[in-house]
């Protein structure tokens, strides 16, 4: 399952709650976040859109669209097992729905579309992959990649690749030969590369060699709660000291199974990241879809079986993946009530909403 049939299988059923998701997650907000957030850049560093493959899209998804607010987000296209042609399959799609409604959809190839997205009040939507078996070991194929606007890439899931291990790679393991190859092509072609899901092995290895800045884009803190995805406070100063940022993810990894994370739960990572990286370095990457969940339990079950039957699924993956107070397509909007509201500036809010992952992107672009 990549990640264009997850969002198609439920897409629809997830579009039906957003109405009264925005009603109860985000009607709490105060006036003075809501002003900030529509004047701000708002970037999202893993989120998908609502899709169909049914052209054109219904008003009802792209009103959500439209009426999130959300300047860009990066979305993972071709899930974490899809091969060469299936990639390129997914990135021509994603294309044509660019092409079907440019009045609402901007592909996002350079650090100026965050700009133009904002001024032409578009939503823009940014290349990258999570996995790196559509790569297929041919370090060749970053080029081919960047060249079809997929500028933020990882080394592997969760698992092992021909390049490096992820986090539930079984012996653990950092770069390969081949990895680090794949690390100095990334760098000359101006790719961001994003160490998400690697390991820490991997994800030293990854500092240690890259010449530009190194992205978390979806990540939580481990001191906050101990979990194989979250990061170590070494990684997580390592990447701010190298220039890059992270961005907290609103996923059950935030707690301890069985309790649903709140949002008091998703600000304690974020206020921690804050403390141990700085204002420079925390930004915003759901790791969700933009419309709201509201998965019945045989789909949050097929969704799990296939994760755990493919290896890929981590610990503690045994409740819906979305926090209570941010199940809503505007989930940024009330974060950034949260910084306010616990006593960080305006321009603090502003950069941990879009600006940090923006400036680093054009930074890494160049």
């Amino acid at each position: 399952m990549n990640r264009r049939e997850l969002l198609l299988s439920t897409g629809a059923l997830a579009l039906a709650s957003t109405t009264s998701a925005l009603a109860a997650d985000g009607g709490g907000v105060s006036a003075r976040a809501r002003a900030l957030y529509e004047k701000a850049i708002v970037f999202d560093a893993n989120c998908s859109p609502p899709v169909q493959d049914k052209f054109p899209f219904p008003q009802a998804m792209l009103d959500t669209v439209r009426n999130s607010g959300v300047t860009a987000v990066k979305t993972s296209l071709a899930g974490t097992d899809s091969n060469f042609a299936d990639t390129v399959e997914e990135i021509a799609f994603f294309q044509r729905i660019v092409e079907a409604h440019p009045d609402v959809f901007l592909q996002v190839r350079e650090a100026s579309d965050f700009a133009r997205a904002k001024r032409e009040k578009k939503f823009g939507i940014l290349f990258s992959f999570e996995s790196a078996d559509m790569f297929e070991g041919k370090v060749e194929r970053i080029s081919l990649f960047r060249n079809l606007g997929v500028r933020v890439m990882q080394l592997s899931y969760n698992k092992t690749s021909p390049w490096a291990s992820g986090v539930m790679a079984d012996p653990p393991a950092g770069l390969t030969d081949l990895g680090r190859k794949a690390v100095e092509e990334m760098n000359a072609q101006g790719v961001a590369i994003d160490i998400s899901h690697a390991n820490e092995a991997t994800s030293n290895d990854v500092l240690a060699l890259s010449k530009r800045p190194v992205l978390i884009t979806h990540g939580g803190a481990k001191a906050v709660h101990q979990h194989p995805r979250n990061k170590s406070d070494a990684i997580l100063k390592a990447v701010a000291d190298k220039g890059g940022v992270i961005g907290i993810y609103d996923l059950p990894y935030l707690t301890a199974s069985p309790k649903q994370p709140a949002l008091d739960d998703y600000m304690a990572h974020m206020t921690h990241v804050l403390k141990i990286c700085g204002e420079d370095h925390v930004g915003v990457g759901s790791d969700s879809s933009l419309q709201a969940w509201d998965m019945s339990p045989e789909e949050f079950k097929k969704m799990e079986d296939y994760r755990h039957k493919t290896g890929v699924a981590a610990p503690e993956e045994d409740r819906p993946m979305y926090v209570e107070g941010l199940n809503t397509p505007r989930r940024i909007e009330v974060i950034m009530d949260a910084l306010l509201k616990r006593g960080y500036s305006e321009a603090v809010a502003e950069k941990v909403i879009g600006g940090n992952f923006v400036r680093v992107l054009g930074e890494i672009w160049g």
